[in-house]
């Protein structure tokens, strides 16, 4: 059966624990060494104090004096015990020569022979050893009494092993009350740092706080939208797989610890991310995507960073203005509907009072107009895509008084545009080119929008939208192309993204977007787009 010690769960605990168990370890180690070291110390220290208690006493003339009587015992032993009283010995032994004793702390050992060695000391030298006598195990240290340079007794001073056990032994209690102390002091540490530390991850432990951090990792990675963190210097944090993309930056490694003025993002998303304030839901633009911005900062007692999220509503947007052109054309339909109606009334009113000559060339110039309109399109502009959205403005543009039509200079065919060039971002640029021209030239005299479309040197795109309002500042040409920019008053969508749009879109195939007075007093906005390789090729196979 194995016994399984419960782990502590707290980081605390475990460091705790740790520390007891370091602190043990450190004590156990010193306290063996000091124990061997300390003892082989005390024993030298021991035979150094007997060695002078025993040549004080052998140098005393009373002692001298006191062997030549005939009873020495009798001034010696009390001698012996006065010294042991004095000098922290355990025991003095005053003998003759031949050991028999005249001193001991027993007096039932005087006039015994003395337990020990005493051979160098009756050559006249003195030492020390450890031997067991009658007091037990003991360090001593023997010398001869002269008189006259020759040798009338001996003494032995000792001290018992024992004793000098129990000095070292008090030398380890001090250094483990001085352990229980550290570990105690470490606890009282432990606890404060505990304490602190539940304080700032909210009383999650390790292992709560290492799931977290997998479910944070995951959760940051399998999340599409784009998710930004900064520090209150307003360096990247942390970026995930989404906004990387969003932002069109590099690697997280390169990213993570730069400053955000330093990704080159456009510089109104830039200022967004950089305000002190929240931002919600705010429309900005990259290179080639619309995103939708939200910060929040963190605080804590103090600015601490901001977290920003992104969401990608480029197919959104693109989805939203192809209903809003939808929209149109069907508001265009239901008006062509309703005047057809009419008209229609007006034909069988002329059938029924009889005059179908009248009737048959009332209907004739109707149909003869509409049909115009729809020859004059598709005659300069073939493109199937191109031409319906200028049928749709067309009327869109009547049903608002505005006067749409499409230059004699325009020539466009089926089949040049490439398949780099998508038709949705032709009808993105040159739908909001409209409407903003219709828009500008609504309610002025004689309003009128005019659009060219044709193809230079069958290499390049131009489409040119001129209208009759008011123009453009000329001071203002650049921010026109920025979002937010309008004339109008905000809707509750807002307004100015349409020109942002156009902007994104021309600059996301390489081409260029300008904008001047035109000849009339209004404004002419002109996209050129590169057509490429293919559209060139197809154009010399006579595909045109």
């Amino acid at each position: 059966m194995r016994l399984t010690l419960p782990l502590p769960r707290s980081l605390a605990g475990q460091l705790f624990a740790m520390q007891a168990v370091l602190i043990a370890v450190v004590v156990a180690g010193y306290a063996l060494f000091s124990y061997v070291s300390d003892r082989n110390q005390a024993e030298e220290a021991a035979g150094l104090q007997a060695t002078s208690v025993a040549l004080a006493v052998a140098d005393s003339p009373s002692v001298r004096e006191a062997i030549r009587t005939p009873d020495p015992s009798a001034e010696l032993q009390p001698y012996a015990l006065a010294v042991v009283r004095d000098t922290d010995v355990d025991f003095v032994t005053i003998m003759d020569p031949r050991g028999i004793r005249w001193s001991h702390p027993d007096p039932a050992q005087i006039g015994l022979v003395f337990q020990g060695h005493t051979g160098p000391a009756l050559q006249g030298r003195t030492f020390t050893e450890t031997y067991t006598g009658t007091l037990g195990p003991s360090v001593r240290a023997v010398t001869p009494v002269l008189d006259d340079e020759r040798i009338v007794g001996l003494v032995s001073a000792g001290i018992r092993v024992e004793e000098i056990s129990q000095r070292v032994r008090g030398q380890l209690t001090a250094l483990l009350a001085v352990a229980a102390g550290a570990l105690g002091l470490g606890a009282v540490g432990t606890y404060v740092i505990n304490a602190r530390l539940r304080r700032h991850t909210h009383g999650m432990n390790a292992a709560e706080l290492s799931h977290m951090h997998d479910y944070h990792q995951a959760a940051l990675h399998a999340v599409r939208e784009g998710l930004l963190m900064l520090d209150g210097q307003h360096r990247v944090a942390l970026i995930n797989d989404g906004g990387r993309v969003l932002l069109g930056v590099e690697q997280e490694e390169d990213v993570v610890g730069r400053p955000v003025a330093e990704l080159d993002l456009p510089a109104p998303l830039t200022g967004a991310l950089l305000a002190s304030e929240p931002r919600v839901d705010e429309v900005h633009l990259t290179a080639d995507r619309v995103l939708v911005v939200n910060t929040s900062p963190v605080t804590g007692g103090q600015r601490r960073g901001s977290v920003v999220t992104l969401r990608d509503v480029t197919e959104l947007q693109s989805l939203m203005g192809e209903l809003d052109s939808e929209r149109g054309f069907t508001q265009a339909l239901r008006s062509q509907a309703h005047e057809a109606a009419n008209r229609l009334h007006t034909v069988v009113s002329l059938i029924e009072l009889g005059r179908s000559e009248e009737a048959v060339d009332f209907a004739t110039a109707e149909l003869e107009l509409a049909q115009a309109l729809t020859d004059q399109v598709v005659a300069a502009v073939s493109e199937p895509v191109l031409a319906a959205l200028l049928l749709g403005k067309t009327a869109q543009a009547n049903e608002r008084g505005v006067e749409l039509v499409v230059s004699p200079d325009s020539r466009l065919d089926d089949g040049l545009l490439p398949d780099s060039l998508p038709a949705r971002d032709l009808v993105t640029i040159l739908g909001n080119l409209i409407d903003n021209a219709v828009d500008a030239a609504q309610g002025g005299l004689r309003p009128r929008v005019t659009v060219t479309a044709l193809t230079e040197n069958v290499s390049r795109l131009i489409l040119r939208v001129s209208d009759t309002g008011p123009g453009v500042d000329p001071d203002r040409t650049e921010a026109v192309f920025r979002r937010g920019f309008t004339t109008k008053p905000s809707g509750p969508g807002g307004r100015g993204l349409g020109l942002a749009l156009v902007q994104q879109a021309v600059t996301r195939h390489g081409g260029a977007l300008s904008v001047t007075s035109g000849e009339e007093g209004g404004a002419v906005f002109e996209v050129r787009l590169p057509l490429g390789a293919p559209a060139v090729a197809r154009a010399a196979g006579g595909v045109v």
